[in-house]
């Protein structure tokens, strides 16, 4: 009897050894509700800085070059001296155009003179009539020959003048393309250059995609064209992390290049301190669209699944589902969902190189906090005018 318990023992030890392990438990994986945001998005393009006025300095008369007032690269002012020509000649030339004047004046007074004695002894019947003419159309000819005179003195007056050559803007000037005691010619000459600094434009070329998206987000009232709204734009230079330079649309081009399938457009960026300079580099971000909701995830619970972007969700039932989503931009250090996502999904975070669709796990919900302020530019009021009249919803 005693053998027979041992043997029921033994057997019992040996069933329970051969059975299978109870399952591990499902995996502890952060879970969080996204983040809804305003937001609105904005184009990048890559272009340059170009002087709004830019003056190729020319003499307006022949000269020889006696004084340049200016170092080459200064900034300059409106009206400063920057060459000077021989004036001997010009004002020698104007001291000949007044003489002829004087001339022309005296001229002018003896022809009147007569005709006023020609009409009295016309009225005393003392001439002919014919010979009183004359002396009327000399009067008028020495009257007309006096303006021309007048007006060469003018003509010469101006030409002393030009040997004076100012700067016709505030900006930079560039090199001397002379030295003193070079001789130039007229309109001919290119003594030096100037361009404006302040405000300066920044243009660049955009797609004729982003031109019709913005053309039907125009006809739609949600963002205006910039043919006639100074939407904003900041700009990155080369060297800097972020955009610190703020400017605002004032010009898109009437055609689209067919060679390239852009169009130009402009900003204008105040430039106080003449930092920038015509041909620096830098990007531009343009407001892309009006403003609408969007859901904030952070980027490493995006799965790429080929052509795909895929979010995991946490069910009810502990198993997670793969969403397709359509994403956006970075907004405050997360990524834009723009579709695929509702509010209340808890989006799986961790353990993705492991889970797969259908795994169960179990959630550890955490809330989600921005990662980077929001350093997005100001968008400008929607301006559409408002609905004139309203219908109740629905079938009536």
């Amino acid at each position: 009897m005693r053998r027979i318990e041992v043997l029921a023992v033994l057997a019992l030890l040996a069933g329970c050894g051969s059975g299978t392990p109870p399952p591990p438990p499902p995996p502890v994986v952060d879970v969080a509700r996204p983040i809804q945001r305003s937001v609105v998005d904005w184009d990048d393009y890559v272009g340059r800085f170009e002087a709004i006025q830019t003056v190729e300095l020319k003499p307006r008369i022949d000269g020889q070059i006696i004084e340049i007032g200016f170092r080459s690269g200064q900034d300059v002012g409106r009206g400063n001296v920057l060459f000077r020509l021989d004036s001997r000649p010009a004002q020698a030339a104007l001291e000949q155009a007044r003489a002829q004047v004087q001339r022309a004046r005296a001229t002018l007074a003896n022809a009147q003179q007569e005709r006023d004695r020609a009409m009295r002894l016309l009225a005393a019947q003392a001439i002919s009539r014919e010979e009183s003419e004359q002396k009327e159309a000399a009067a008028r000819t020495a009257k007309a020959d006096l303006a021309a005179a007048e007006a060469n003195a003018n003509q010469a007056a101006l030409n002393l003048s030009f040997t004076v050559i100012r700067a016709p803007i505030d900006g930079r000037v560039s090199d001397r393309r002379v030295s003193v005691g070079d001789q130039v010619k007229e309109n001919d000459t290119v003594l030096t250059t100037v361009v404006s600094l302040d405000p300066i434009w920044f243009t660049f070329e955009g797609a004729e995609s982003f031109y019709l998206k913005y053309m039907r987000q125009d006809s739609a009232g949600k963002r205006q064209s910039s043919r006639r709204t100074a939407n904003p734009v900041e700009i990155q230079l080369a060297d800097e992390q972020g955009y610190n330079w703020k400017g605002r649309m004032s010009f898109v081009d009437n055609a689209i290049d067919p060679t390239t399938g852009t169009i130009r457009g402009h900003a204008t960026v105040r430039n106080p301190q003449h930092f920038l300079t015509p041909g620096m580099f830098g990007r531009v971000r343009l407001l892309g669209s009006s403003t609408y909701q969007a859901l904030l995830v952070p980027d490493e619970a995006v799965v790429t699944d080929q052509a795909r972007h895929l979010i995991y969700v946490a069910k009810d039932d502990g198993k997670i589902l793969g969403r397709p989503v359509e994403l956006g931009p970075l907004v405050e250090g997360l990524r834009v969902v723009r579709e695929g996502l509702a509010p209340t999904d808890l989006v799986v975070l961790t353990g993705l190189a492991t889970l797969r669709p259908d795994a169960v796990i179990k959630p550890h919900v955490i809330r989600l906090k921005p990662r980077a302020p929001d350093t997005s530019p100001t968008p400008p009021p929607n301006i559409a005018p408002p609905s004139a009249e309203a219908t109740p919803a629905g079938p009536r």
